[in-house]
């Protein structure tokens, strides 16, 4: 069954090409296209698409808002925020209203595909760009404790590539090991580290580094 996925982007264009790149995409199929917050809210509940793709700079309604409706009435939906900017204030206000992944628009469209691949997976796609502002985030904050110790080498590996924001599949090839097997990783750490998402997992580990160099 193909990947279902509702767009809500106001630039018809961006909209358009973003809904034809994905159905020509044999694991893809576009639901709905929305150009505004306040319509997504109203019709993507009814549709409940796998993964909506949604612009954070909307008139009315922003991205962010809607995404925080949204996922109170589709909690198993995976969210992404697509942007030109790279604000960190803007970043961590969509991650914490429910967003589980976040890209900037000048995402190559196969990195894009591969992206919306990994949140259906259960991942917290990433562009190193956003993953870099994420780690500037982090560099003020000092941990209590050695909280990743208990990581094997391979998952202290692992937790490297996701803060420097590579996407699963990345990391198995950087690695030489299956997707799956980095899915296990992933599972693992997520375990050890008592967390739930990509971005807590990454903020503990940036603060070790942190810790480290002071």
């Amino acid at each position: 069954m193909p990947i279902t996925v509702s767009i809500v982007e106001d630039n018809g264009p961006t909209r358009e090409g973003l809904s034809q790149l994905l159905n020509r995409a044999a694991d893809f199929t576009c639901v709905s296209q929305h150009a505004s917050g306040e319509d997504a809210v109203e019709k993507v509940p009814g549709l409940q698409p796998q993964v909506v793709l949604m612009d954070i700079n909307l008139p009315g309604m922003n991205g962010v808002e809607a995404v925080r409706k949204l996922k109170a009435l589709l909690p198993q939906t995976q969210f992404i925020i697509s942007t030109v900017y790279k604000d960190s204030d803007a970043i961590f206000s969509a991650l914490l209203a429910g967003a589980n992944g976040y890209l900037l628009k000048q995402t190559a469209p196969k990195d894009l595909l591969a992206a919306l691949r990994e949140a259906c997976a259960g991942g917290s796609p990433m562009t190193s760009q956003i993953a870099r502002k994420i780690v500037e985030a982090f560099r003020q904050t000092r941990p209590p404790a050695n909280e990743t110790e208990g990581l094997t080498p391979r998952e202290q590996e692992v937790l490297e590539l996701l803060a420097q924001g590579y996407l699963y599949k990345e990391i198995a090839d950087k690695l030489q090991i299956s997707y799956r097997t980095v899915s296990t990783h992933i599972e693992h750490i997520y375990g050890k580290l008592h967390v739930r998402s990509r971005t807590q997992a990454v903020a503990i580990h940036l603060r070790q580094v942190e810790a480290a160099r002071s």
